[in-house]
């Protein structure tokens, strides 16, 4: 009986890589209202779901570990009290995750569950170090193999000697802490000293590492002092030496390159996912945060006279969503526009547009203010036209069209504010010259930037993502190193790249 509709999803996060989560997995994160996630899940991952509870049960080196125990109570709370609980378990849910324990807690509170498996690090090691696991002529078995046993147990469970004679390939997971125990029981069950190794740290992520080695050697690659830490599988057989042919990882362009990414929150992956992509270990430390306005009496006064105006014009897609939104919040409708020619600012305004079924009637080809001034300029003397725009942005495009005789309105829809507090990782990967590049997406950020690292812009390089934006970098300093044109964020991406060959 379930008990107050409550449930529990025990999701696989995959092996790091937010990619590689089921779509399952995501519908079922979407549906969530609290999220227990460990310290081997992607947050990045918890973007799946921005309206639950968020709890880490722990992270290797940075929060205290939780006890089982204690998860599987946090979970029965939750999920007692009617709420749907995802607990959100590195790679398979099915592999090394102490899966079973967790659901015969929620069988026996008599809730539902459901378990969604996820990529496990000795398949995704296949594809993202160049490995084939099984291979017709090397390996027609597999063993995926503990490193690390329930510490209760009287006497391990494992036969090293059946082990060191398995006919394929050995996969070791959670074998750092104890590599001098379980290597030296390979070699005294009789495994060869030179049997080819491979050892992969972070597998699927951008700062991926691999060592290849003999069997005799692991243990000395897995020392404290060797800083190849967790999470680290091992995988040993003749499987391994295939990586030099099948390994497509490297080639990536933005592979061992770090990017810093400063859009606000809500907008960050648009940027950050191609980058990743493309190779780059991305970190995301928002600049400024976008908000409404702190009085909405002008945006409704100006919904409330649309029918006044000739010409209605978006400067940024976020003007489009918090307008228009507005609109409908104040029981409106799309017909409040009828008879207005609407003017978008940016490919991205014009999408936004059209999510609320309205398309854009005039666009500048290249995406700035007096583009748009440019063309319309001939036809503005005499009309009324409104301008949405952000408590930030500039008067040209107003004092512009004022100039050509037009009776212009600006009305600011939404307001940026600065972020003042940097995040103590981002800032330590600042200081210690971790970040190669530091994308910047406005004048606004800009100086939120120059403010946030006064001693640190200048050890990184600077992609911006128009001349507006370049100029003030340069007011404040800073030399540009790459510049998006058109000025999109598909561009931006394009001339990093370009700057990297």
């Amino acid at each position: 009986m379930v008990a107050m509709n409550g449930a529990v999803y025990l999701i696989g996060a995959g092996p790091g890589d937010p990619g590689l989560l089921t779509i399952r997995g995501a519908e079922l994160l979407a549906k969530a209202d609290v999220v227990l996630y460990d310290g081997l899940s992607n947050s990045d991952l918890l973007l799946h779901a921005p309206q639950a509870e968020h709890i880490c049960v722990g992270k290797h080196g940075q929060s205290r570990i939780w006890k089982q125990s204690e998860i599987i109570q946090e979970i029965l709370h939750h999920a007692m009290s009617g709420r749907i609980v995802a607990r959100l378990k590195g790679g398979d849910p099915a592999v090394f995750a102490r899966t079973a324990e967790e659901v015969e807690a929620v069988r026996s509170a008599g809730l539902q569950f459901e378990i969604v498996p996820g990529i496990t690090a000795a398949l995704a090691a296949g594809s993202f170090a160049g490995i084939p696991i099984t291979h017709r002529g090397l390996a027609s078995a597999v063993a995926l193999v503990t490193g690390h046993e329930e510490p209760s147990k009287s006497q391990s469970a494992l036969d090293w000697n059946a082990l060191a004679k398995f006919p394929g390939t050995l996969v070791i997971y959670m074998g750092v802490t104890t590599a001098e125990s379980w290597t030296q029981a390979l070699l005294q069950a009789g495994k060869a000293a030179d049997t080819p190794a491979a050892l992969i740290r972070r597998c699927s992520l951008p700062d991926q590492q691999t060592i290849h080695c003999r069997l005799d050697e692991i243990a000395g690659h897995l020392t404290p002092a060797s800083r190849f830490r967790p999470p680290v599988i091992v995988i040993l057989g003749e499987v391994t030496q295939l990586a030099t042919t099948m390994n497509w990882i490297q080639d990536r362009p933005l592979i061992g390159r770090t990017v810093l990414v400063t859009r606000p929150e809500e907008q960050a992956e648009a940027l950050a996912k191609p980058l990743r992509d493309l190779g780059a270990r991305v970190l995301k430390q928002p600049a400024i945060a976008i908000e409404p306005p702190q009085d909405w009496q002008p945006v409704d006064s100006a919904i409330a006279k649309l029918s006044e105006y000739d010409l209605l014009i978006f400067c940024s897609h976020n003007g489009v969503q918090f307008f228009l939104n507005r609109l409908e919040t104040r029981g409106g409708d799309m017909r409040a526009l009828a008879g207005l020619e609407i003017g978008c600012i940016g490919k991205k305004t014009a999408a936004a547009l059209e999510q609320f079924h309205l398309h854009c009637d005039l666009m500048p080809d290249t995406f700035h203010a007096e583009a748009m001034a440019s063309l319309i300029g001939p036809r503005v003397n005499g009309k009324r036209i409104i301008v949405i725009r952000a408590s930030r942005g500039n008067d040209q495009l107003a004092m512009q069209l004022a100039a050509l005789g037009g009776n212009v309105t600006q009305v600011i829809a939404y307001q940026h504010s600065d972020v003042t507090m940097c995040d103590t990782s981002i800032n330590e990967a600042v200081s210690n010259g971790e970040v190669d590049w530091i994308t910047v997406t406005s004048s606004a950020t800009a100086e939120s930037l120059h403010r946030m690292f006064p001693d640190s812009m200048n050890s990184m390089k600077i992609a911006s993502l128009s001349p507006i934006t370049s100029r003030k970098l340069k007011e404040l300093g800073y030399p540009i190193q790459a510049e998006a044109s058109p000025f999109t964020i598909e561009a931006l991406v394009e001339a990093l790249v370009k700057a990297e060959q």
